[in-house]
């Protein structure tokens, strides 16, 4: 028998599907919409008093823990004024006098793999001449305008070394070891296939300013990834 409770029970429940499904399928449902990224710092705005102007940093390519920052000093062993790279963690730090450091993200090539221990700075260039390395022409022979014997690139927004370098050092000889700029916002944060230490070109003009030729780096043992070995 057909009952009043039974034939409300069957009403509700033809109510409630009524609001999930329309002739038998199912509703779609509306896909999230991710956040935007969020604002850069405003030192990574655009830069027009270079002799080449370096444009802003675009938002959503590098993220925010590799921005420059200041931080609480992870090496208290180390004398102030002294950067310590890590390549495998992607950050340099340069220690200072107050028990911080400031810290740089840093994307990382095959040379930036290849060497560790002590060194110092030698010497500093603004807008260097970049010549790419002989083992590097043998890998990309499009690259032989570039050479060391054919002088190298002139400076400029897409040279590889970007708008300052630091030469390091050991015992008197060239490592061949080089930190600098970089005109490819997203390599930082990633093992990337050419050059050293790379930092954005705000980061290392920044970084320019604060080391004095002489200065102690140390440059962690690291494992380069299979992907650029």
């Amino acid at each position: 028998m057909f009952t009043r409770r039974a034939f409300m029970g069957a009403a509700s429940a033809a109510f409630v599907s009524g609001c999930t499904s329309i002739g038998g399928r199912t509703s779609p449902i509306a896909p999230a919409v991710p956040p935007p990224p969020p604002e850069m710092p405003f030192f990574y705005g655009p830069i027009a008093d270079e002799p080449f102007p370096i444009p802003a940093v675009p938002r959503g390519v590098v993220p925010p823990q590799y921005w420059r920052q200041q931080v609480e000093n992870p090496f208290p062993e180390q004398a102030p004024g002294t950067l310590i790279v890590d390549p495998n963690a992607f950050y340099l730090h340069l220690v200072q006098a107050d028990g911080s450091a400031m810290r740089y993200g840093i994307g990382v090539g095959r040379q930036g793999f290849s060497w560790a221990g002590d060194a110092v700075v030698q010497y500093k260039r603004r807008w260097p001449r970049w010549k790419a390395p002989d083992d590097m022409v043998a890998r990309q022979p499009e690259l032989a305008p570039y050479s060391v014997a054919a002088g190298g690139m002139d400076p400029g927004i897409d040279n590889p070394l970007g708008a300052r370098a630091l030469y390091l050092f050991q015992n008197g000889e060239d490592t061949l070891y080089r930190i600098h700029g970089n005109p490819e916002a997203h390599s930082i944060g990633r093992a990337v296939s050419s050059g050293c230490i790379r930092l954005l070109n705000h980061d290392i003009i920044d970084l320019h300013g604060r080391v004095r030729d002489g200065s102690k780096v140390v440059v962690r043992p690291s494992s380069m990834p299979a992907t650029i070995a």
